[in-house]
């Protein structure tokens, strides 16, 4: 077996098959499905198997497989959960994927010091369910069931952030094994520090490409005395996004803020029986001590009202909320099922909060000027909106069109300030967004770091820039 760029620097993936057999035996597989599975994660079509796949038990094992696959200059890519969105774990040459799903221990809990230690394939879910009955719970809510370590790797972040942050203000300690295979701590758990570069922040988001992260010290929060949801619906898109603005002016600190599209209402009730209004819907939650949530829930009602806002329905017991939240989990999935067979593109951009209502408005006018199938949601309480295009794989013409929205929705984004990706990344599918966002002269500052910690342009290659 050889790669399948013989042309590129990189060695043949012969030279490491029988090392890792040799020490991981049935934990390193070949099978034709199995790479498969590896290929892609959700969202871009493109797929890439690895050569190899390895599933390694702890630290020592990912640092010896670094050392190995450094010494050959053969690629690796890590895999979680496979759910990231633009191609981070498609392997474009082949090479070594090392699936972290078995390193999905937590190490350590300390409720006085509000934080925990992880390995990276723990699931977001899985550890929320380890701290039941501590008091305490990790907020960070992309949808998706993803990984701790992917979630990291992408700086994730999603409709809890504009209560409790991203990935970026939840991470205090990383050790990393770095592409010669050496373990590196980065970080302290101390709740802040000035001591030299912060390179636990240079690791969030760095999708894999600087070092493949081993274990995770996480911030944890207290969890509210009250939790409650709702949904209103609005008569125009405007409408409804004007109400956002307001909102997140008012100084109530909500923790949920999402919008989703009349299109993408009727696709969440289609697949998740919800039997909201067809109309351009908010879905809020509020937490806090239980007279705090009502006023806050107070004034949300009042000032969706004023912008036209009704059928202001409340989910207070657990099993409501739930199922409010996980429709809205789902709703990518609820999207590809209006269209069958359809490929998915999401575009993710993030503007200021006073850009954002002509923002979507724009989007959504080019949309439907195009003639395309695109329900537009996000968590817009921040300023992030997806656009959910599901062209048909046999119809160009529809491709060329999401080309020209899509370009015209960054252009709009960063003309306001704003940015090509407010969670997603930039993996295979935005590198000429970033260019275009940040200029050569940056992206070039962003491959020299590459080359330092990377020299041999192992770690992920064909993501970010490379």
């Amino acid at each position: 077996m050889s790669t399948r760029h013989p042309l590129t620097h990189f060695g043949p993936v012969d030279a490491v098959i029988a090392p890792l057999r040799e020490r991981y035996g049935d934990r390193v597989s070949v099978a034709q499905a199995v790479r498969e599975q590896h290929a892609r994660g959700e969202g871009l079509a493109t797929s890439l198997p690895p050569d190899v796949v390895v599933w390694p038990l702890d630290k020592h094992e990912v640092s010896a497989i670094l050392a190995l696959c450094n010494h050959h200059r053969v690629p690796v890519i890590a895999f979680g959960a496979g759910s990231s969105l633009e191609g981070h774990v498609s392997a474009p040459y082949g090479g070594v994927c090392i699936d972290m799903s078995r390193m999905d221990a937590v190490v350590a809990v300390n409720p006085e010091d509000s934080d925990c230690v992880v390995q990276p394939g723990i699931t977001r879910e899985a550890l929320n369910g380890y701290l039941k009955g501590t008091g305490l719970f990790f907020p960070v809510d992309p949808g998706a069931n993803a990984t701790i370590g992917g979630m990291v790797s992408t700086r994730a972040s999603g409709t809890t952030t504009l209560r409790y942050g991203s990935m970026a203000h939840n991470v205090q300690c990383l050790e990393v094994a770095l592409a010669d295979g050496r373990l590196v701590k980065l970080g302290t758990r101390a709740r802040k520090s000035s001591a030299g570069y912060d390179l636990v922040h240079l690791l969030t988001g760095s999708e894999g490409t600087l070092g493949v992260i081993t274990e995770i010290t996480l911030r944890l929060h207290p969890l509210p005395a009250e939790v409650a949801a709702a949904s209103c619906a609005f008569p125009t898109l405007a409408a409804a996004v004007d109400a956002v603005t307001e909102l997140s002016m008012s100084g109530v600190p909500f923790a949920r803020i999402e919008f989703l599209d009349e299109h993408q209402v009727r696709a969440c009730n289609l697949h998740s029986n919800l039997g909201l209004p067809e109309s351009p819907t908010l879905f809020l939650e509020f937490h806090g001590t239980p007279l705090a949530v009502k006023e806050q829930a107070e004034l949300a009602q009042e000032v969706a009202a004023g912008h036209g806002g009704t059928n202001f329905e409340w989910a207070t017991r657990p099993e409501d909320r739930s199922r409010l939240w996980h429709a809205r989990h789902l709703a990518y999935f609820a999207a590809l099922a209006l269209r069958p067979g359809c490929v998915s593109v999401v575009a993710d951009i993030c503007v200021p909060m006073s850009a954002l209502a002509d923002s979507v408005a724009e989007a959504r006018a080019m949309i439907d000027a195009e003639g395309l199938v695109a329900p537009i949601l996000g968590h817009v309480g921040d300023g992030n909106f997806h656009v959910l295009f599901m062209p048909m794989p046999d119809r160009p013409d529809e491709h060329a069109a999401v080309e020209r929205v899509y370009a015209a929705m960054v252009d709009r984004a960063l003309a306001a300030g704003g940015t090509c990706t407010g969670e997603h990344g930039i993996g295979m599918g935005k590198k000429s967004k970033l260019l275009l966002e940040y200029g050569a002269e940056v992206v070039d500052l962003m491959r020299s770091i590459k080359a330092a910690w990377d020299p041999h342009s192992i770690l992920n290659p064909g993501k970010i820039f490379g």
